[in-house]
C-alpha cells in the first residue's frame, strides 16, 4: 500500500524531473526564496537566478547546477506540501540531526555524490514526523 507520504514523494520527484530549467527555478525560487536558490546553485548574485529563471533570456546553469536544483526543488516539495514555505526554507538553512548537523543547502551546495541521497531521506522523515 503506498502511503500519502510516497505519493507525495513520487509527485514531488516527477515534477522535478519533468520541468523545464527556468519553470523549476521560477517554482523553486517561490519555495526557497531568491538568495537560497543562488547559493545551492553557487552562484554569488541573485541575478543570475532571476536570468535562469526567465525562458526568454537563454542562460542556463551547467548540468551540475540543475542536477542539484531538481533535488532541491524535490526535497523543498516534499516538505512545503504540508509546510510553509517560511519551514521549507528554515529547514534548508538549519543544521539537522539527520545529517549530521550541516545544513541541507550546504550538502548540496557542495556536491558530495552521498548529499542527494542523504538530503531527500532527511526530508522524508522531517515530512514524515510532522
Amino acid at each position: 500500500m503506498i502511503t500519502s507520504l510516497e505519493s507525495r514523494a513520487a509527485q514531488a520527484h516527477s515534477a522535478s524531473v519533468r520541468l523545464e530549467v527556468p519553470a523549476l527555478v521560477a517554482g523553486l525560487r517561490e519555495l526557497l526564496g531568491v538568495r537560497l536558490v543562488a547559493y545551492i546553485g553557487g552562484v554569488q548574485e541573485a541575478r543570475a537566478v532571476r536570468q535562469w529563471a526567465d525562458p526568454d533570456d537563454g542562460r542556463t546553469p551547467p548540468a551540475a547546477v540543475v542536477q542539484r536544483l531538481r533535488t532541491a526543488y524535490q526535497v523543498a516539495s516534499i516538505i512545503g506540501e504540508r509546510d510553509t514555505a517560511a519551514v521549507v526554507q528554515a529547514w534548508f538553512q538549519g543544521m539537522n540531526p539527520a545529517l549530521s548537523d550541516l545544513a541541507p543547502a550546504r550538502l548540496l551546495r557542495d556536491g558530495d555524490p552521498d548529499a542527494a541521497a542523504r538530503v531527500l531521506a532527511a526530508a522524508r522523515a522531517f515530512a514524515a514526523a510532522g
